[in-house]
């Protein structure tokens, strides 16, 4: 095999995006050879515009086609884990889009699937490959700025039109994708979060919804986070704030990094700060500080990395951005941050999954249908949340 053949379920915001990325030559390893989508506006698109790709009503009639060897699921979340299963069933490689699914139970039966066929599976975490937080994984990862002390991240930059929300009958509603920013914009910052310090263990969070737009998901949160070593942290977000905010700040017992603007700052000690405050003479002593630039390799590929990678994994064994099997665990902490709001309590992790697909339950069925005419595609280049 010399390429891949690639069918893309859903050309909406990134769908397209993807087709337009192949088309353009950005992916070497691949061929497009299908388009499925249940909208016949954006069949009519996809005929007037890629014209010569076979086009489908149903994503699995695509997957039962034998025109494809391998599927991009790029569709309302809920269809995520089905569209999967089935082409896993069919002996198809599949690479899904974020989040890995609306909820834990149903992502378990995805990962069971994709282990059993034994394909390549991968997830859509194209922030992966920004150079900022490989650099601080890095960092982290080598010990050698000491244990995580701290996590703070606001991330407020996913700002959102009322336009948006009005652009998709499904968009911001517990039936039609089962969240709102947590689901949609910050999965992820979430999985970023838990790949560079680890999943949290406790989660005491308030999910404020319709604060900002008239929806019946959420669109403003506070969580407060623990950590299994005692270090404790803080994730805000909403799709409500103009200007809005993205900055990373991690404590270590060495120092901090700062991930902002797209640069990581490092203010390293001389000394391990846990040390240093059993043995100052002093009661207001303090240590040196030594503040730097971290250098990068200005390397940030996005969604075309993902794509190269994950044919590279199907033809030649290279390794994937992400593993779909740990698109499990930012969904997770997004399903755990949903629970302690709805509970207003603090939650563990892991939590009682049959609580959660309960309340979720309880919000699908007062959920309901907004009256759009016909989906709404905006271009997606510069948004890592659609």
């Amino acid at each position: 095999m010399s390429k891949i053949k690639l069918g893309i379920i859903g050309i909406g915001n990134m769908g397209t995006n993807h087709v337009q990325n192949i088309l353009a030559g950005k992916t070497p390893d691949i061929t497009l050879s299908a388009i499925a989508d249940r909208s016949p506006e954006r069949r009519e698109f996809a005929q007037k515009n890629f014209p010569g790709i076979p086009l489908f009503e149903e994503g699995d009639a695509m997957i039962t086609s034998g025109v494809c060897d391998s599927i991009l699921i790029a569709v309302p979340h809920y269809q995520h884990t089905e569209l999967a299963i089935r082409a896993f069933e069919k002996g198809l490689h599949v690479l899904c889009e974020k989040p890995a699914g609306v909820y834990t139970l149903q992502v378990r039966e995805m990962n069971a699937a994709a282990k059993k066929s034994g394909k390549t599976f991968g997830m859509m975490f194209n922030q992966r490959t920004d150079c900022v937080y490989r650099k601080m994984k890095e960092i982290i990862s080598s010990g050698d700025m000491g244990a995580i002390k701290r996590v703070n991240w606001i991330i407020t930059d996913w700002y959102r039109t009322r336009a948006y929300y009005d652009s998709g009958s499904w968009r911001a509603t517990w039936d039609g994708e089962g969240g709102g920013v947590l689901l949609n914009q910050c999965p992820h910052n979430l999985d970023l979060l838990q790949w560079i310090c680890g999943l949290p263990t406790r989660v005491r969070s308030f999910c404020h919804n319709g604060k900002w737009h008239d929806i019946e998901v959420e669109d403003d949160v506070t969580a407060y986070l623990e950590f299994e070593n005692g270090a404790t942290g803080v994730f805000i977000t909403t799709t409500g704030d103009l200007p809005g905010t993205n900055r990373l700040e991690i404590t270590l017992e060495m120092g901090k990094l700062i991930c902002e603007g797209g640069k990581v700052t490092m203010h390293k000690l001389e000394q391990n700060e846990r040390d240093f405050c059993l043995t100052a003479a002093g009661g207001f002593d303090k240590q040196p500080v030594e503040i730097t630039d971290v250098e990068l390799d200005g390397e940030n590929p996005q969604h075309v990395g993902v794509l190269n990678a994950f044919a590279g994994n199907i033809l030649r064994g290279t390794p994937l951005i992400a593993d779909g099997q740990e698109g499990i665990n930012g969904l997770m902490l997004s399903n755990a941050i949903h629970l302690s709001s709805w509970l207003d309590a603090t939650v563990d992790i892991p939590f009682d999954e049959e609580l959660f697909l309960v309340e979720l339950n309880k919000r699908r069925a007062t959920s309901k249908k907004k009256d759009v005419a016909a989906a709404r595609v905006f271009d997606a280049t510069n948004s890592f949340g659609t």
